[in-house]
This record gives structure tokens, C-alpha cells and sequence, in this order.
């Protein structure tokens, strides 16, 4: 038996199809994990705007304009989970996020960005975007302890 405890997580998965409530929705879930696992201000304003970029462009780059988020938020980190696009469609997707006179969303915010092949139930091509920050509270905080359902 390990010493080490499991780690505090608390997880959410959204279905996101290209329309005007893709990024509200999408936002709020990323905001809501986020503030759960201590995320400063200033990281979640990088998260929310993640969010904003995934929704606007990641339906293209799917098979059928639908992808599912997957949200995990652990004391120190934001990850999304986005797919699954269809082959290549990781790479297309980080090189839409450039905006002119500001370079690339997605590769000025995120600590990771990685293309990754699912088998399963959700097979595909799927985009890791994992987000770290130093955590507000000391990580002994309870409150990642009650998972969102």
C-alpha cells in the first residue's frame, strides 16, 4: 500500500457544437473547476480565454463540428481535453489560435500543448491543454475534496 495520497481532482466533460452558446457554456465550466482549485486570477483569465479559442475554433476541426471537452482540475493545474478532431486537427487547431498583433492564444497561455491518439469509447485525435499555476492556499485546502457532479 502507497503512502502517497490519490490526488484531488475535480473533473467535468462538455459536448460543445458550433453555435453562440458553445463559449458561454464552455467558460463557465472552466471558470467553475478553475476557482475550485485555487487558480489566481490571472491564470483563470488565461483559462476563460483558452475556453473562448477552443469553442470558436475547435467544432472545424472535428468530424462532424461537435468535440467534447473534458475539464480537470487538480490544486495547481487546468487541463482541457479536446476532441476528438480528425486526423491533424490538433496541429490546425493551435495554429488557428493566432490573432494578429498578438501571436498565437494558445501557445502564449498554456504550459502544454500536445496532440494525443485515443482508443476507447471516444476514439480520435485529441488535444492536451494543461494550464499550471502556483495555487492561492496552501494545498491542504478541502474543498477539491467534494467532487462537482
Amino acid at each position: 500500500m502507497s503512502s502517497d495520497p490519490e490526488p484531488v481532482f475535480n473533473q467535468a466533460t462538455v459536448g460543445v457544437a458550433t453555435g453562440p452558446l458553445g463559449a458561454p457554456v464552455l467558460g463557465r465550466v472552466v471558470g467553475m473547476l478553475a476557482a475550485r482549485a485555487d487558480c489566481p486570477i490571472d491564470r483563470l483569465d488565461d483559462a476563460l480565454l483558452v475556453a473562448d479559442a477552443v469553442a470558436a475554433k475547435a467544432g472545424s476541426f472535428a468530424e462532424d463540428g461537435r468535440i467534447r471537452v473534458h475539464v480537470v482540475a487538480r490544486i495547481g493545474s487546468v487541463e482541457l481535453h479536446v476532441g476528438p478532431l480528425r486526423p491533424g486537427g490538433a496541429d490546425d487547431l493551435i495554429a488557428s489560435a493566432a490573432l494578429p498583433g498578438v501571436g498565437n492564444v494558445l501557445e502564449r497561455v498554456a504550459d502544454e500543448l500536445e496532440p494525443q491518439e485515443r482508443d476507447g469509447d471516444v476514439a480520435g485525435e485529441f488535444l492536451l491543454i494543461r494550464l499550471d499555476f502556483d495555487a492561492q492556499r496552501p494545498s491542504k485546502n478541502d474543498r477539491m475534496e467534494s467532487d462537482v457532479t
